[in-house]
């Protein structure tokens, strides 16, 4: 009997490129399309010894605890980022979490660029513009990128990628991580204390995963120290930034522009068609109403060799889990 694995926060793109991971393994998916968390848990059938997750379902301790009960015993996570699940509930119930630690970091690396060149060049209103047949310039200068210091919150996979490409625009990067990266040093990132690295770059992006420590890394006193007119991009996690002081920040005009693909409430927006309904949330509101801000919905990693990573690490790490097999390297989280 093939092996049941539930898929919760599935979308149809998922289940193309997972069905034709599945091809090698024969398992026997069943797809939600809502998100996991206690109100859904329980349409998890006793006997099922897989779940796969994304970044906006929640496993806390209570939901853990269900599906341990129902028999579950591999919790796959298709993303690197985990602060979504309960750790050391996982741990209690003797669950085992893996996760996929990197998809194609260039992925993520060239939307964060995509970001700062749409919002300085201003490519998406000269688009619309044009189309209405209107071809003036007034309100579309930007800036060279060339000579500009770039500021890099995290020099993991992710940022290392978007590193290499700020060095090829000819941009001086300036980075902070706790683990300086050698051969980015030889290549001419310099690594600096956080408040060094606010104070001198003209742009600003994040690249570091979310934890307990750094939670609005981004707030009104780091705000205070960065140039005037800086321009700050967020691929990773909605809650590095804090929204309202970023919202007084762009209000004041120290922030001259936003870009941001990951938003901290975005689990009641985002990977959803809401173009007919009423959004409640004012934070998200206010801040799409700033024509120097830009948003996108948490698509920086959404690429034909990403989807296809994702699938090949996830399916293979379930069936090396549930099969007693090796298991590859940097994917367990517990």
């Amino acid at each position: 009997m093939a092996m049941k694995v539930v898929f919760f926060s599935a979308k149809q793109y998922d289940k193309q490129f997972f069905n034709r991971e599945n091809e090698k393994y024969g398992f026997a998916p069943e797809y939600l399309e809502t998100h996991l968390g206690p109100h859904i848990v329980n349409a998890v059938e006793n006997g099922t010894p897989a779940v796969c997750v994304f970044v906006n379902d929640k496993l806390t301790a209570e939901v853990i605890a269900v599906l341990a009960a129902k028999g579950v015993k591999v919790i796959a996570l298709r993303c690197a980022g985990f602060n979504n699940v309960d750790l050391d509930a996982a741990k209690a119930h003797g669950i085992r979490v893996c996760r996929v630690p990197a998809y194609s970091p260039e992925a993520v690396a060239e939307h964060a660029v995509a970001m700062l060149l749409t919002l300085n060049r201003k490519t998406h209103k000269a688009y619309n513009r044009v189309r209405e047949q209107n071809f003036s310039l007034n309100g579309l200068l930007g800036f060279n990128l060339y000579g500009k210091t770039v500021g890099v919150i995290g020099t993991g996979k992710i940022g290392r990628a978007f590193c290499r490409i700020m060095l090829g625009f000819g941009c001086r990067v300036l980075a902070f991580d706790p683990y300086p990266d050698e051969a980015l040093e030889k290549g001419g990132v310099v690594y600096l204390p956080f408040g060094e690295v606010l104070r001198e770059a003209d742009v600003l992006s994040l690249h570091c995963p979310l934890t307990p420590d750094n939670k609005y890394l981004i707030n009104r006193e780091a705000i205070r120290q960065m140039k005037k007119g800086v321009t700050v991009i967020n691929t990773s996690r909605g809650a590095l930034l804090n929204t309202h002081d970023v919202t007084e920040g762009l209000k004041s005009g120290h922030i001259a522009y936003l870009g941001i693909d990951v938003y901290e409430q975005e689990e009641k927006l985002f990977f959803k068609d809401l173009s007919a309904a009423i959004i409640e949330d004012d934070m998200i509101q206010r801040l799409m109403s700033f024509p120097n801000v830009l948003v996108t919905g948490h698509q920086a990693f959404f690429t034909e060799e990403a989807l296809s990573q994702i699938a090949e690490i996830t399916m293979r790490s379930i069936d090396q889990l549930c099969n007693g097999k090796p298991v590859s390297e940097g994917v367990l989280l517990a």
